[in-house]
């Protein structure tokens, strides 16, 4: 075995070491948060691929005699027809951004923005097939990991995935979701969105083209918003972008504030002009509330 063939292999254990150690722990708090959420609602259960349900519909000369469904005609003064209709299942796009930037968190009872991200979308990956949907996770450039599927396996596949990436965390450059979209699916991007809106107006470019729904959860250690530090201060960046002192940041505190309002403000301006929604989420919230109401947002589209 050759020392490059040895480091290789290396490098390998330790990337396996690292995600088994995170996958216990992702998959705990993403089940927990999913039935959470499905102890306080109804639930969204849509017949999967492949299913059908009863439905009804009023009687005519053509239909036989036998078709009639007389307990559901005897609730009116009309006669029914009980038929079977098939559904296929919804297939569902989840996107969650974690590169380094994302690996941040400015206090030890946090988590890590990326953490939280990879939580969030397990947790939702895990209500949508319960519910019969389908899903498709996109990696870090936007290109699907996988086909649409469903099922347990789905999941273990996703939350294995997910651990090996929080594990390694790449620089973060800008996905190309181009090569994912169906027209008119239903996707869902989580990333703590800092890019310039420019630029994120470009990376979302594809979604409207295929007037796809899209729903963008902002994802933000409390840190990033309040900016709660004081006196001389050194930030540095965590995707080799350099590093900048400042020396009161107390002073800096309002413009910081005002600039990443008016930052947020053209997120949800960008989502609305499209029909999109937009969230936001703080590390510091109980995830089952971000949970809860993006759940009923993919509902919105089934109505």
């Amino acid at each position: 075995m050759t020392s490059a063939t040895a480091t290789r292999r290396s490098d390998l254990e330790h990337r396996a070491e690292s995600a088994s150690a995170r996958l216990p722990g992702l998959l705990v708090a993403a089940r927990h948060i999913a039935a959470t959420v499905a102890l306080g609602s109804h639930g969204r259960r849509r017949p999967g691929m492949g299913e059908s349900f009863w439905q009804f519909r009023p009687y005519s000369s053509d239909d036989a005699p036998h078709a009639i469904d007389w307990r559901q005609s005897a609730k009116s003064d009309s006669v029914f027809v009980r038929e079977r209709e098939w559904i296929s299942a919804q297939t569902v796009t989840l996107w969650c951004d974690l590169s380094a930037s994302m690996h941040f968190r400015s206090h030890k009872d946090w988590p890590l923005k990326a953490e939280r991200a990879a939580t969030l979308s397990l947790a939702l990956a895990i209500l949508l097939i319960e519910g019969g949907e389908k899903i498709i996770r996109l990696g870090a450039d936007g290109s699907p990991v996988h086909g649409a599927s469903a099922g347990r396996l789905a999941l273990t596949h996703m939350a294995e995935r997910l651990a090996i990436d929080l594990a390694h965390p790449g620089i973060g450059g800008q996905p190309s979701f181009s090569s994912a979209m169906a027209r008119h699916g239903t996707t869902i991007l989580m990333s703590d969105f800092l890019l310039p809106i420019a630029d994120i107006a470009q990376m979302l470019t594809s979604f409207a083209q295929r007037s796809q729904t899209l729903h963008l959860v902002q994802i933000l250690d409390p840190a990033e918003e309040t900016l709660p530090y004081a006196g001389r201060v050194r930030f540095e960046g965590l995707e080799d972008d350099g590093e900048f002192v400042i020396d009161r940041v107390e002073e800096a505190r309002t413009a910081y504030i005002e600039k990443l309002t008016t930052h947020r403000e053209a997120l949800r301006a960008l989502c609305v002009a499209h029909g999109w929604s937009f969230a936001v989420h703080r590390t510091d919230m109980p995830p089952h509330l971000t949970l809860v109401a993006l759940h009923r947002a993919i509902g919105e589209r089934d109505r």
